[in-house]
């Protein structure tokens, strides 16, 4: 005679995998592939089209001023409208503005071939168009991922979706500066082109769960002052985002690695590479691991001594002068800021309603998107002032001072305990 169920047992806990997750890892891996070979491709193409430093700079410019510019809007828009077909847009005109460098790299070589000049304004304004897709794509995807994944699962969630990101962050200018060496900027955009509609397949795929209708529908300014008001009113949040924002700022070392190869540690162009490596292999490590380990406990302090030790990492390679060691503490570096970001963004997920998930995301992107590249200018500058070495060494005490003031500023942060 079998046993009757107890009465307060329950229906299991949900999956991470029951609501579609998977297929919209498949859809973040192919669009971030594609965005890192096109991405590439553009910049062999312009230097040779060129032979002007300069051009690579303008490319990453001319995607990242409409994105900052539009963002934010985007956030509105994805609060508004269906996540998913947004994206599906996105991943739509993506691939057609890849499709179009190809039409364009190909015309190139025909007789009607354009001037130089107008191939690359031409080149420049299909970037520009990349840009404003993502303004959109971004915070659509991001609170999408908050409707795919079961709230017990967060954590787990931000986990494989940053370790995917990082893998393909690594791969993609592998492919791409292999398919360029191959078959040239034609073969590179069609690989681009072929990898935005595996991805807008994928994201066609998924169906995630209905979500709750908007009671009100503010005006725009209103709607994204509702956003950063929320954000200002969230001490936990803020000095999350605050915190990782200036630990990026003061303690990044990536814009300098070419002067650590040539210069400090001697392994030129192939060490150049394994050093540039080095953040996003820590950083993948870390992100399975951290998948499939238990919630986290005393998140708020793990997340301060992330971002002490991605100082106390910084520090160290300043200082080193074995390429080995070298590499060791650039992929230590990665691991404790994917910590950072694991707690970063599941507090995100957590602590927003999903009606504002898409414009408070938004903000998030605009600290994250502008981060890298202000990083990058100032670790320039403080090296071109102060020195290479001392720049660095300094950024990572300035960090290690950033940590100790979110400490003592936002002790709820400090105070924060399980990320479920």
């Amino acid at each position: 005679m079998s046993t009757p169920p107890s009465p307060s047992a329950g229906p299991s806990p949900p999956s991470l995998w029951s609501a579609g997750f998977a297929p919209f890892l498949f859809t973040l891996a192919a669009a971030t592939l594609a965005i890192q070979v096109q991405n590439t491709v553009v910049g062999y193409q312009m230097y040779q089209l060129t032979g002007d430093p300069l051009a690579l700079g303008m490319v990453g410019l001319a995607e990242a001023i409409p994105f900052i510019s539009l963002v934010l809007f985007g956030g509105h828009v994805a609060d508004r409208r269906d996540r998913r077909r947004i994206s599906l847009v996105a991943f739509a005109v993506l691939a057609l503005a890849a499709l179009a460098l190809t039409v364009l790299t190909r015309q190139s070589t025909s007789q009607s071939a354009l001037p130089a000049p107008a191939m690359k304004v031409a080149i420049y304004a299909l970037i520009v168009t990349g840009g404003v897709c993502r303004s959109f794509l971004q915070p659509a995807r991001a609170a999408l991922s908050t409707q795919l994944a079961p709230r017990l699962h967060y954590a787990r969630a931000v986990a494989w979706r940053t370790g995917v990101f990082q893998l393909c962050a690594v791969l993609g200018p592998a492919l791409g500066g292999v398919v360029y060496a191959v078959g040239g900027a034609n073969a590179g955009y069609l690989t681009a082109t072929g990898l935005f509609t595996i991805a807008f397949l994928f994201m066609y795929w998924l169906r995630p769960p209905p979500r709750e209708p908007l009671a009100t529908r503010p005006p725009i300014l209103q709607s994204l002052g509702e956003g950063i008001r929320f954000l200002r009113g969230d001490s936990i949040l803020r000095g999350a985002i605050l915190l990782d924002l200036f630990a990026v700022l003061f303690g990044g070392a990536v814009a300098l690695l070419p002067v650590f190869a040539e210069e400090i540690l001697k392994v030129g162009a192939s060490g150049f590479g394994v050093l540039r490596a080095a953040p996003a292999v820590g950083a993948v490590v870390a992100s399975l691991i951290l998948a499939v380990s238990p919630p986290m406990r005393r998140a708020g302090l793990v997340m301060l001594l992330a971002v002490a030790g991605f100082g106390l990492a910084m520090i160290g390679f300043a200082l080193s002068r074995w390429f080995v060691l070298s590499v060791a503490l650039l992929a230590a570096s990665g691991a404790f800021d994917m910590v950072s970001v694991l707690v970063r963004s599941t507090l995100l997920q957590l602590r927003v309603p999903d009606h504002m998930m898409g414009r408070v995301a938004a903000i998030n992107q605009v600290f994250v998107g502008s981060s890298n590249e202000i990083g990058a200018f100032e670790s320039g500058l403080a090296a071109k002032l102060l020195g290479t070495i001392p720049s660095v060494a300094l950024g990572g005490l300035a960090t290690l001072g950033v940590v100790g003031f979110a400490a003592v500023r936002w002790p709820e942060m400090r105070r924060l305990d399980r990320l479920v």
